[in-house]
């Protein structure tokens, strides 16, 4: 698989991101009313205090959203079952479903982290308070299933019953990811007994699971079958991984991408242990192990610390190392994309969109 630049999927996921923004809407607007989708599937009995939901849900929900984002998750959902042959605006109202749960796993992930920022600006349980961003990032991972509801005349039952599989299978997962990763980065397990393979799994539970969503329930709206199905799987988590993992290098060398997290190196405020950590702590000399480990375990915000940390990260060539195997993950996942694809213009996109993912900047 060929590296080869951007080529214009910038543009391609720009677009595809104001669609989708103007799709969520119909399932969270910007102002709820009594019209609203939510409350015409499921209608309230009695009065509803509509202030006190636009202040607690519409408000922080969209307040959050219009930060950005690059909105990848939807766009590949898109590419997938155009590239399986079926038509994407008919399916336009599924590709909301993992971008919706994404953000919501952020604001939950904030949470859990107590970080400061989040897309250059405080994070919504610093803006709202943890009790409505909790219960925000709760109702995110369920509202985006409202539109399994909504089509489910248009479904077989067949294939609306797979896609609750799966919507099931990756939601457990990902808590499963989140939960090694906050016993990780809370000293839970000893660091030095964490294998580059358990950091590999934690990000296809917690990066990939959506990525992997996104794949399979396109797979399953286009009619393919199950061996297409679990390859175009594997590509997705396999994209979900290389992401997490250039995120991780952009948190210790990407200066433009730092800017909107509060600086470099939040990684190691957070005592994460990233791949290029792991690996350093598993070639370093006895010394510069141990001071990576101290700076880890300190959680410190100090700027000097935290320059040191990333010092002691280069010196054993663990950022290379991870790009070169986030490249190497991406260039061996796509020969089975390839082989289930049939040649289109929607594969090349897909293509595109995943150099980009593991070559972007920011």
């Amino acid at each position: 698989m060929e590296m080869s630049g951007e080529g214009g999927i910038t543009d391609f996921l720009e677009e595809k991101a104001r669609l989708i923004d103007a799709l969520i809407e119909k399932y969270m607007p910007r102002r709820l009313d009594v019209n609203s989708l939510p409350f015409r599937i499921s209608q309230p009995r009695y009065r509803l205090d509509l202030n006190a939901l636009n202040k607690a849900v519409a408000e922080p929900f969209w307040e959050f959203l219009d930060r950005g984002g690059k909105r990848w998750r939807p766009s590949l959902f898109l590419l997938v079952a155009e590239a399986l042959g079926a038509h994407p605006e008919e399916l336009m109202d599924f590709a909301v479903i993992p971008e919706v749960i994404h953000n919501g796993t952020l604001i939950a992930d904030d949470v859990e982290d107590q970080s400061d920022l989040r897309r250059g600006k405080p994070c919504t349980y610093l803006l709202y308070g943890i009790d409505v961003a909790v219960n925000l990032s709760t109702l995110m991972f369920f509202l985006p299933m409202l539109a399994l509801i909504v089509n489910r005349e248009n479904l077989p039952s067949e294939r609306l019953n797979r896609l609750y599989e799966i919507y099931i299978e990756e939601m457990v997962n990902i808590s499963l990811g989140q939960a090694i990763d906050i016993a990780w980065h809370r000293g839970l397990v000893p660091p030095h007994e964490i294998t580059e393979d358990e950091y590999l799994q934690m990000c296809a539970y917690k990066t990939g699971t959506l990525a992997r969503m996104a794949a399979k329930m396109a797979c399953i709206l286009a009619g393919a079958g199950d061996e297409t199905v679990e390859k175009m799987g594997r590509f997705a988590e396999s994209l979900g991984i290389a992401f997490q993992i250039q995120d991780d290098i952009l948190d210790l060398v990407g200066e433009e991408f730092a800017e909107k997290k509060g600086g470099l190196g939040k990684d190691i405020t957070e005592g994460k242990l990233t791949l290029m950590v792991i690996h350093t702590l598993q070639t370093a000399n006895g010394p510069d192990r141990e001071r990576l480990l101290r700076i880890l375990e300190a959680h410190t915000a100090d700027e000097k610390e935290i320059k040191e940390a990333i010092r002691i990260i280069k010196k054993y060539g663990a950022i290379e190392y991870a790009r070169t195997m986030a490249a190497d993950m991406v260039r061996r996942s796509w020969s089975e994309a390839d082989d289930v694809l049939p040649p289109s213009e929607a594969k090349e996109k897909l293509r595109k969109l995943a150099n980009y993912l593991i070559e972007r900047k920011i």
